[in-house]
């Protein structure tokens, strides 16, 4: 038997950025993220990340970031938690949605 194994390679595993992005919602009041590249702006209304997978945009009321730490691209926010959006970096928005949360 050779020294190496080979394992099932599973969808999780393939990454195209290096690294990955989660989002875990809690009774809409914890959110918690990784993948966290910048933050790019914050308020109590809203905050705007950009992430592995693009730039988000959180909205809500009475949000804080209880924890961020950018080395390991994690960050905790809470607050009320009422919407989630993605912007696909370089591509102009359109269409309904776009125009809504352009």
């Amino acid at each position: 038997m050779s020294g190496s194994s080979s394992k099932p390679i599973l969808p999780t595993d393939i990454k195209t950025s290096g690294e990955s992005h989660r989002i875990s919602l809690l009774d809409r009041t914890q959110l918690q993220i990784s993948g966290v590249c910048e933050v790019i702006s914050f308020d109590e209304d809203a905050v705007m990340l950009r992430t592995v997978c693009g730039t988000m945009k959180i909205e809500g009321s009475a949000m804080h970031v209880s924890a961020l730490n950018i080395d390991r691209g994690e960050l905790i926010l809470d607050g009320r938690v009422d919407g989630i959006s993605y912007e696909s970096d370089g591509i102009a928005k359109s269409g309904f949605w776009g125009r809504l949360f352009g």
